[in-house]
């Protein structure tokens, strides 16, 4: 079917199922993300899986934009009155997500392996998921500033924590040790390479935004840098999420005038892209997937969300964080998408090649994480929405 009506047709039940869900007392992205359920392969079937596959540019642009304004929210001046208590509930939100999911599916399969890759896969979060929610109510405050750093900084630590993962599953299953080097080499080049590049271009696009006073202008030069920032991402084989993350607070913090013009000029576009993303990122849902998610799925689901909430909590509590912190972050942190989803297919490449247990780790990992990833996204943005209507922050900015 010709691409501009399906584009159209998206917008347009988008539009409706956000105002349905509004209607509801839900975030609007829980509308678009069933409308695009029900545009999907699990019921109309309007939107293929090979059409959603050719519409990989759309995703990887409202990524791109997303990454961007969750780094210009992120001023060193911020973070540097959350302290040290930033970084240890990243950590601990982290790794405790890891070691429950870990300790939950061990108990269940008594298999390292099988523990170490699921562990692995816990700690990614969907930025997306909970930046537009925050945007959506015009959240503000100290619980809005933390949630922006955490979904924003702990995809770097969650690519590191499978490479580490990945590799002692494997001696596991061959017997034969890696390298250190080799363990750490690709995600030290992907995390490096994507901050490195996103600086670069977030220093020019300062230096040339800080010329330009009209907000069309600003607009156009802040769209094209972060287009060229996702597309040497992908070229490059960089994390597209950091790269941009890093765009977005070199340029807020070395021209935050600019920076505020650009972010200010992005509202005005941004509603149409995140409803297209957020209606295809629905359609890849399948329903049909969650049975095959069974016990080990569920205990997924329980572990994950206890070691992100309990994580979290701890963290903000050994250091002395704002007790808004202590009682609702780890809500506002348990959507998982795209990140997850390339960690599984990650995992998937690197395990089928590993005689028949590889195999059947590979085809588990897929499928569970693709079924559970439709409750983390239909419930995260519902737990987002609860946190910062609980800490008192909805509508607090201009």
């Amino acid at each position: 079917m010709q691409i501009l009506f399906l584009v159209g047709l998206m917008l347009a039940c988008g539009f409706i199922g956000g105002k349905i869900s509004n209607r509801l007392k839900f975030p609007a992205v829980v509308g678009y993300l069933i409308a695009g359920l029900l545009l999907g392969p699990s019921f109309l079937n309007i939107l293929t899986l090979e059409l959603l596959r050719s519409m990989g540019v759309f995703t990887d642009f409202a990524l791109g934009i997303v990454a961007f304004i969750i780094g210009s929210e992120m001023r060193l001046s911020t973070l540097r009155k959350m302290g040290k208590g930033i970084v240890a509930i990243i950590f601990s939100e982290s790794f405790g997500a890891f070691a429950l999911v870990f300790a939950g599916v061990y108990f269940l399969t008594h298999k390292v392996y099988l523990a170490l890759i699921f562990g692995a896969m816990a700690p990614a979060s969907a930025p997306a998921g909970t930046a537009v929610v925050l945007q959506e109510y015009k959240a503000k405050g100290p619980l809005t500033n933390a949630l922006y750093a955490v979904v924003g900084l702990d995809d770097g630590l969650a690519i590191m924590i499978y490479a580490f993962a990945a590799a002692l599953a494997k001696i596991s299953i061959t017997g034969s040790a890696e390298s250190f080097l080799s363990i750490v080499k690709g995600p030290i080049i992907e995390i490096t390479g994507a901050i490195i590049l996103g600086g670069f271009i977030g220093f020019i696009l300062g230096y040339i935004a800080r010329k330009i006073h009209s907000k069309k202008e600003i607009l156009s030069v802040s769209l094209s840098a972060v287009m060229i920032c996702s597309g040497l991402s992908n070229y490059f084989h960089f994390s597209l999420i950091l790269a941009n993350l890093s765009l977005g607070i070199i340029f807020a913090n070395l021209y935050l005038h600019a920076n505020r013009r650009s972010v200010e000029s992005f509202n005005f576009i941004s509603l149409p892209i995140y409803t297209i993303f957020f209606v295809i990122a629905g359609a890849y849902l399948q329903i049909s997937l969650l049975p095959a998610m069974g016990l080990l799925g569920i205990i997924y689901i329980a572990c994950r969300s206890l070691g992100l909430m309990g994580g979290a909590y701890f963290g903000a509590a050994v250091s002395n964080s704002d007790p808004v912190l202590r009682k609702y972050l780890g809500f506002g942190i348990l959507s998982q998408a795209g990140v997850a989803i390339g960690l599984a297919i990650m995992a998937t490449r690197d395990f089928s090649v590993l005689g028949q247990t590889g195999k059947d780790l590979a085809v588990l990992v897929i499928n569970t994480i693709a079924a559970t990833t439709i409750v983390f996204e239909i419930i995260g943005p519902i737990a987002t929405k609860f946190a910062i209507r609980k800490a008192g922050e909805i509508g607090k900015a201009k």
